[in-house]
């Protein structure tokens, strides 16, 4: 796995997310677990089972965000000698020119969409210099052909 880079304003967003999810969001549904738990048969009791699947995808997401936040590096990485998380890359694809902020799916930022670099054109760039000419295959089959014009920081 890639690192992950994150930007400080989604770091503690993240980290907030995480300190909802473990205190009002762990008491939210198991008040909701015990209202349905009340209604009776819980073999039939759909309530019961909504609640029950909710609270699977919060401790999911919530182990995903502490691994998430504990590897994470925060800032900017040093250095724009090949294309890393954290730092921009332009790039001409399929004679198109776009410009992404290579990075995590969490992240987010004004100015840049994120390229994740967990995905085949990610993957494609990644550890890649400037001038570098790569391909990917789209999950649909097809060959893409990148270049790498440029890579900067934010």
């Amino acid at each position: 796995m890639a690192e992950t880079w994150l930007s400080q304003e989604a770091f503690d967003r993240l980290k907030s997310e995480l300190d909802t999810l473990k205190t009002e969001g762990r008491e939210r549904i198991s008040a909701e677990i015990e209202v349905a738990r009340a209604h009776g048969d819980l073999r039939e009791n759909a309530e019961y089972h909504a609640a029950k699947d909710e609270q699977g995808k919060m401790e999911a997401r919530i182990r995903q965000l502490e691994e998430l936040l504990r590897d994470a590096k925060i800032g900017e990485p040093d250095g724009t000698d090949r294309a890393r998380p954290g730092l921009v890359v332009a790039l001409l694809v399929d004679g198109d020119e776009e410009t992404y902020l290579l990075g995590s799916r969490e992240d987010h930022h004004d100015e840049f969409d994120i390229l994740s670099a967990e995905s085949p054109m990610g993957k494609a760039v990644l550890d890649q210099p400037a001038g570098a000419e790569v391909s990917f295959t789209t999950p649909t089959g097809v060959e893409v052909a990148v270049t790498l014009e440029e890579i900067r920081t934010p």
